[in-house]
């Protein structure tokens, strides 16, 4: 018998958990389970199933030196139910806790759950704070409180007064909040690219690595050349890393896009701070000493904590504020299926390829190449806005639903109408390629627009215009798109459009469930 069981989901390896600290190792166990439940949910790249359970393992052998007892159930473990319910039951008649104390779940279905098992197994369940964020629930309701525009720039604004981060006194150092207009440069030829820190698997990992392809060996997603950190150490190691030396350049290009060149100058540390290894907080403060001791120019410094004391904070506050309304908003009544060429890249669009191919790879993908490619796509396809986001939330090893839902259905497919983005991020072949190298070896040619070989993304923008006009045509940050589309002849639109449909009757799809 045990005082307190203690569930541990795979997003919590911390030690400073809210749960974990409110109790003692000698009267608690802590348990920790791999469902196969929660790999179903969607088809989840086999390098970020590998990242979980490595990272839930190796916490677990920290636990266990720091004294803690843990009851850790494998996902090849033969008496495994494969459900985070039916493990508790499990689990419930192993240890007779006395009471069961758990964190808040990141996830809104996983909350439901675990708000059930009080009912379910007759055992009083606790539910803290998670206070790993650095703005609860009831503080970002309150900032939302009467608003008529929740945009983020105001919320990070008050993230930027409550940690003090590049804060000088009450003013923002260097005499504005914001320095985005200085991170839109391409990349320049013969740019340097320092690596990144990169972890080889251990046995530990290797073992996980080896269940992983036992156990989903059709799953999209490479499993060679896996290179994640697996635990605290190799994320501070990677931490430390990025900041010395990668930070400087961030600000510079981090909207880039270059061929063959996955990662340039980002951290890759989202994963590791999803999963607790890092806390926000933490790594805003390594990057703020390295603008004040390192000379790392403001808008590298400014540019990444607005990422995570902002937009990472902001969108947990929508999800949480709108859930679970929010996961069915499709406000471009967008319904057709996801292209294969998402899970293949099967395209000769060789943006839409090169981005596929090191998702595919990497489990990663940089914001830019997420929002303005194959984000830009699903949206001027009119893809379902719910397949959108399943396939991010599948593919990409930093994935939790409370960070990608908002991400994916507000900021790329505009399906909530405008509640996070402003407009549509809908663009031509334009900026790609303006922002990539990608064009000059595409098939299609960027600067054409009806002819068989021209850009799809030319024609298929104007045909998002034209098909949303009736919503989109009012909001007074696109509205010159309609200027110039009444401006055109009427014979080049209807071209345009011919060109669009063509391309989208003969494009192959598929439902994501098709590839669990």
């Amino acid at each position: 018998m045990s005082d307190v069981l203690l569930p541990i989901f795979s997003d919590q390896l911390s030690h400073g958990l809210a749960s974990l600290e409110a109790s003692e190792p000698g009267e608690s166990v802590v348990l920790m389970m791999e469902v196969k439940h929660e790999a179903m949910v969607v088809p989840h790249h086999r390098k970020k199933l590998a990242f979980i359970f490595s990272t839930m393992r190796h916490f677990a052998e920290e636990l266990r030196a720091a004294g803690w007892t843990v009851d850790y159930v494998a996902l090849d473990d033969a008496a495994n139910t494969q459900s985070f319910s039916s493990e508790m039951e499990r689990a419930v008649k192993r240890h007779s806790p006395k009471r069961i104390w758990a964190t808040e779940p990141s996830e809104y279905r996983v909350r439901e759950t675990v708000r059930g098992w009080e009912d379910d197994f007759g055992v009083p369940v606790t539910i803290f704070r998670d206070d790993r964020f650095l703005c609860s629930h009831n503080d970002f309701k309150a900032w939302a409180e009467g608003r008529k525009s929740l945009r983020m720039e105001y919320f990070y604004r008050e993230m930027r007064k409550k940690t003090g981060l590049l804060m000088d006194g009450d003013k923002p150092v260097g005499g504005q909040w914001n320095f985005d207009k200085d991170n839109r440069k391409p990349m320049r030829a013969g740019e340097e690219i320092r690596p990144h820190y990169q972890r080889s698997p251990d046995n530990m990992t290797a073992a996980v690595l080896r269940m992983v392809e036992e156990e989903f060996p059709q799953r999209f997603g490479s499993l060679d050349g896996f290179f994640y950190a697996v635990d605290r150490d190799g994320a501070l190691e990677s931490l430390e890393h990025f900041a010395a030396d990668l930070l400087g350049k961030f600000g510079d290009y981090q909207d880039a896009m270059v061929k063959g060149q996955a990662f340039l100058y980002h951290s890759l540390l989202s994963s590791y701070i999803n999963a607790g290894l890092l806390s926000p907080l933490e790594v805003c403060e390594r990057v703020e000493r390295a603008f004040h001791e390192d000379g790392v120019p403001i808008n590298a410094a400014e540019g990444f904590i607005r990422q995570i004391i902002g937009w990472r904070e902001y969108v947990r506050g929508i999800y949480w504020l709108k859930m679970p309304e929010y996961k069915d908003e499709n406000f471009l009544k967008a319904t057709r299926h996801l292209p294969t060429f998402y899970w293949d890249g099967d395209t000769k669009m060789n943006c839409v390829r090169q981005v596929v191919l090191e998702t595919e790879e990497n489990a990663y993908a940089h914001h830019i190449q997420r929002l303005m490619v194959t984000g830009n796509f699903a949206m001027l396809a009119g893809i379902d806005p719910d397949q959108v986001h399943e396939w991010y939330l599948a593919v990409y090893s930093d994935a939790y639903e409370w960070v990608e839902l908002p991400n994916t259905l507000g900021m790329s497919q505009f399906g909530d109408g405008g509640l996070l983005a402003s407009k549509p991020y809908a663009s031509s072949g334009n900026y790609i390629n303006k922002m990539s190298d990608y064009c000059s070896s595409c098939e299609y040619n960027v600067k054409k627009r009806v002819t068989e070989d021209a850009c799809p993304f030319n024609s298929l923008y104007w045909h998002f215009m034209a098909r949303n006009r009736d919503v989109l045509e009012n909001n007074p940050r696109i509205g010159f798109a309609y200027k110039t589309l009444d401006r055109m002849d009427e014979d080049k639109v209807e071209a345009l459009l011919e060109r669009a449909d063509s391309f989208l009757e003969a494009m192959p799809t598929a439902k994501v469930s098709d590839y669990l």
